[in-house]
């Protein structure tokens, strides 16, 4: 089984701005899910789904926050499984690539890992569309 989802995507937007958006949880409350979130080294953060989206709570603690570096555990639920989420951001000229990798989803394991690793497939194929239309100005509701 594959352990790692990896999503690219480059805006037209400067790196700060794209930076601002999937590091401050104000911004991120916005266009993806509600966040107490700060990029702070050890800050434990908590992410609330919608309701339509089974209000799930997912929890981890960031542990690296160096501008353009985001890195922090990923806890869903009750799950006994902490999984890793990396946020990449470098400037190219007038724009910013982006790279997301999700790691550590084999350690669900058997069937529940493969389940698992659809649903955060999902997931992130959301996130970014939430975020590209975000950037874009375009009125969206957070897609969790």
């Amino acid at each position: 089984m594959k352990d790692v989802i990896v999503k690219e995507k480059t805006f037209d937007q400067p790196i700060d701005v794209v930076w601002k958006a999937i590091s401050e949880g104000a911004e991120i409350s916005r266009w993806f899910i509600q966040a107490d979130f700060k990029p702070e080294p050890g800050y434990r953060y908590t992410f609330t789904a919608k309701e339509e989206h089974g209000s799930t709570v997912i929890k981890g603690t960031v542990l690296e926050a160096d501008p353009y570096t985001l890195k922090y555990t990923w806890n869903v639920g009750d799950a006994p499984v902490e999984t890793t989420v990396i946020w990449n951001l470098e400037k190219m000229g007038n724009q910013t690539q982006l790279k997301l990798e999700h790691t550590g989803i084999s350690k669900f394991g058997g069937e529940t890992a493969i389940e698992m690793f659809g649903h955060f497939e999902k997931g992130w194929n959301a996130c970014i569309s939430g975020l590209t239309n975000y950037l874009l100005n375009e009125d969206s509701e957070p897609v969790h």
